[in-house]
Order: structure tokens, then sequence, then C-alpha cells
């Protein structure tokens, strides 16, 4: 008796996990949408009979592309922006080679003079505002 119970036991075991474990397998590999994610949270009580709808790839709209958020802060211009707009709006008559040196420097303190700005040398958010209408203007000739 007890080797007959012992037997139905490992053949309801092995029955058990031969059949279950192809139909876990066959369900691990459909896709989740989320429209079935959406049905699945929707029901209060799920049995084992209920099955997700499965929606078909080609009916999924295209994932749009995914640009990167800009820098959080103000934001901060490169040398080549400031020597731009200064040489546009006519305080600057350096090149353009991105380095914020002495003369690129009196040109900010004139330029934020000129504007009601602290002259400080330094592009600060409130300087940049001010300057940034000249980084894509039309140069004026040299107010100095």
């Amino acid at each position: 008796m007890k080797r007959l119970l012992g037997l139905m036991v490992v053949v309801l075991v092995l029955a058990g996990l031969s059949g279950c474990g192809k139909k876990q397998e066959a369900e691990e590999l459909q896709p989740i949408t989320m429209e079935s994610l959406g049905a699945a949270n929707s029901l209060s009580v799920a049995t084992a009979d209920t099955k997700a709808p499965v929606v078909e790839a080609a009916s999924v709209p295209a994932a749009k592309e995914v640009l990167p958020l800009p820098p959080q802060g103000p934001y901060k211009p490169t040398g080549i922006e400031i020597q731009t707009a200064l040489k546009n709006a006519g305080f600057y008559t350096g090149s353009v080679d991105g380095k914020v040196g002495p003369k690129s420097k009196k040109a900010i303190e004139d330029f934020q003079s000129a504007n009601g700005l602290k002259a400080d040398g330094k592009v600060g958010p409130k300087t940049w505002e001010a300057l940034a209408k000249h980084l894509t203007a039309a140069p004026v000739s040299a107010k100095r």
C-alpha cells in the first residue's frame, strides 16, 4: 500500500511538473503589451482560465524617438558663443577662438555696463539673456 501511494505521488508530481512547465514556457515567450497590462490591472479577481488578450506586433504603434533632456539649471554658454555674440553686438574685436581671456572679459564688462547690468566680467544668466539676442544677429561695427 505504501509503495502504491508513493508511486502515485511520484507520478502526480512528474505529471504536474512536465505539464505546467510547457504551459509556463509558452506563457513566458508571449510579449507583454500595454493593452494586456491594462487589462490585467483592471481585473479585480484573476482566474487560472483567464488569459490576457494578445496583440499582434504590427498593430502596436512604433515608439517615438526619445531625445535627451536639456541640462537642469541655467544655460551655460560656450566661449565661442560668448565671443560671437559680443562681436555681433560690436563689443569684441578679437578672434573668435573660444578662449575667454582679458579681451573677452573687458568686452563682457563693457557690454554689461552698456546694458545696465553689474559689470563683473562674468556671463551669468542675466548677462547671457541680454547677450544671447546678438548670437544670431548680423555683426555690428565695433563701438570701441
